[in-house]
C-alpha cells in the first residue's frame, strides 16, 4: 500500500493528469445536475423532460455512472434546463522540460546561426 497523497480521488485513479481533470469536471457537472433535480423535487421522468434526455439517462446520472457522460453532454443538459455555467481558466502547476545544453565551440555556434 502506498502512502502517497492525492488532491482528489480522480488523481489517484487516473494516471494521466488531463484525464483526471476531465473526470473532476464531469463529476462536478453531474453533481450539480443531480442537486438541481433533488432541489426541484423532480422525479426522473420530469427531470428527463427538463434536461431533454431520456429517463434512463437521468437514472444513469443519478447513479453516478460518470463513464456514460461527456462534458459536452452534461453542458447540453444544463443548457436545455436553462442553467448556465461559468468557466474559469487558470494555469496549473508549471511543467518544465529540461534539455541538456550542448557544449559548442564558437565556430560551431556561428555555423548553426548562419544556417
Amino acid at each position: 500500500m502506498s502512502d502517497k497523497a492525492f488532491k482528489s480521488v480522480w488523481d489517484a485513479i487516473e494516471d494521466d493528469p488531463a484525464q483526471a481533470a476531465n473526470m473532476k469536471h464531469r463529476s462536478a457537472l453531474m453533481m450539480e445536475i443531480s442537486e438541481h433535480i433533488k432541489a426541484k423535487g423532480l422525479n426522473q421522468t420530469e427531470a428527463a423532460r427538463l434536461f431533454a434526455v431520456s429517463q434512463p439517462r437521468i437514472s444513469d446520472l443519478m447513479r453516478g455512472k460518470i463513464g456514460m457522460f461527456s462534458i459536452d453532454t452534461l453542458v447540453a443538459m444544463l443548457a436545455a434546463a436553462g442553467i448556465g455555467i461559468d468557466i474559469r481558466v487558470r494555469p496549473t502547476r508549471v511543467r518544465t522540460l529540461s534539455i541538456p545544453a550542448r557544449q559548442a565551440s564558437p565556430k560551431t555556434a556561428r555555423r548553426r546561426v548562419a544556417a
